[in-house]
């Protein structure tokens, strides 16, 4: 049974505000987006073709058309957040290739040379830590070309226009990646302070996927490139924290307009909670940051990381912790540490302690309750 959003879970997903859309005032996400669209089309003569699709999606465009199988673990409720059995919250912006395909075809002559630009949030279940969001901001940039089979020369030279239009003068490298939309797809890699971090995913584009649409592959080819905006923004600016990004302290909002480098500004101390939870199943940081997010709701941004420490199944707990947390068979304890830091005001304890509470009562599944504050806060 496909567990399914509440309706205030999705209206409240998709009054987020939308950082890559003008619509939504400006950023410098779509200063660095424009910069990146103004180069490629420069490089290769051809209009840009911007779509702003919502976030609610069919499954369909999202998975089956993008030729994921039907036993695709990315399909689990566990990473995919469902509003039916049909309709999805995007886990990427390529969910929106599909119908702009669809509509390419559909025209009376197919574009000789066009770039389809699909940038926007998507919703993920993702770790909370300073460079991650479970609703990040990604776009995808895919070349259809009519008459001229794409190569991957072709692939080259796009990663080598982008990185020096996001990222000028930085080096990059590839290796390869596997896409079920695209061939020869590849990982583009970018040096940042010594270190190799990801930038984004591309390939040829797929002629499946090209067919499905109703374009003819034997005369019709493409270039499939995907980027997280979030990642490239703060790789730009040297950004130490994603969710600077979103922050309304006018210190660092102002900082949000242009993409000169990053000024520090002084970040309150963090606070920290350590929580002793019990699971019933193999929840990774993956899930348990989603469930904590969740709980928080307006107060999410409040929490910088959550970590697990350590993970002991119940056949390996002392007899005495056992009894402490009433532990059963096939249940886990986890170790978890929080930490806690508001980017424009300190915490007191009393307001650490709801926070870790309201997390606690969210994550642990087990019988035995041990808050920090002088009640529940349920």
């Amino acid at each position: 049974m496909t567990t399914l959003l509440s309706p205030s879970e999705i209206a409240s997903a998709l009054q987020l505000r939308d950082l890559s859309d003008p619509d939504s005032g400006p950023h410098a996400i779509q200063t660095l987006l424009d910069g990146a669209i103004e180069a490629l089309c420069g490089r290769w003569q051809c209009p840009a073709d911007t779509h702003r699709p919502r976030g609610l999606v069919a499954v369909e465009d999202n998975y089956d058309r993008l030729g994921y199988a039907p036993a695709a673990i990315t399909r689990d409720t566990r990473y995919t957040r469902y509003a039916s059995d049909t309709v999805m919250l995007r886990s990427h912006t390529s969910a929106g290739i599909p119908p702009v395909l669809r509509s390419l075809a559909a025209r009376p002559t197919a574009p000789e040379d066009v770039l389809i630009v699909l940038p926007g949030l998507v919703y993920r279940r993702d770790v909370i830590d300073r460079l991650h969001v479970g609703t990040p901001h990604q776009v995808d940039l895919w070349r259809i070309v009519t008459g001229k089979p794409m190569t991957r020369a072709d692939l080259h030279d796009m990663i080598d226009t982008l990185v020096n239009a996001i990222l000028p003068g930085t080096a990059w490298r590839t290796q390869p990646a596997e896409h079920p939309y695209t061939q020869h797809g590849l990982q583009v890699d970018v040096d940042h302070d010594g270190e190799w971090v990801e930038l984004a995913e591309c390939g040829l584009a797929a002629p499946h996927v090209l067919a499905d649409a109703g374009l003819d592959p034997t005369h019709c080819s493409g270039l499939a490139l995907g980027m997280g905006l979030d990642r490239a923004l703060m790789l730009r600016k040297n950004i130490p924290d994603i969710r600077l990004l979103r922050a309304s302290e006018p210190r660092i909002a102002q900082q949000m307009l242009d993409l000169t480098p990053w000024q520090t500004v002084s970040m309150m101390p963090p606070v920290r909670r350590d929580l002793s939870i019990v699971t019933d199943g193999s929840d990774d940081e993956e899930i348990l940051g989603d469930r904590a997010r969740t709980a928080l709701a307006a107060d999410a941004d409040v929490l910088e990381s959550l970590s697990i420490h350590a993970v002991t199944h119940h056949e390996q707990l002392p007899t005495h912790v056992r009894e402490r947390l009433a532990t059963r068979h096939g249940q886990t304890n986890i170790l978890l540490r929080l930490v806690l830091r508001p980017i424009d005001r300190t915490l007191t304890d009393t307001e650490a302690n709801h926070l870790r509470d309201r997390v606690y009562a969210a994550l642990h599944r087990g019988p035995v309750m041990e808050w920090a504050g002088s009640h529940s806060p349920r």
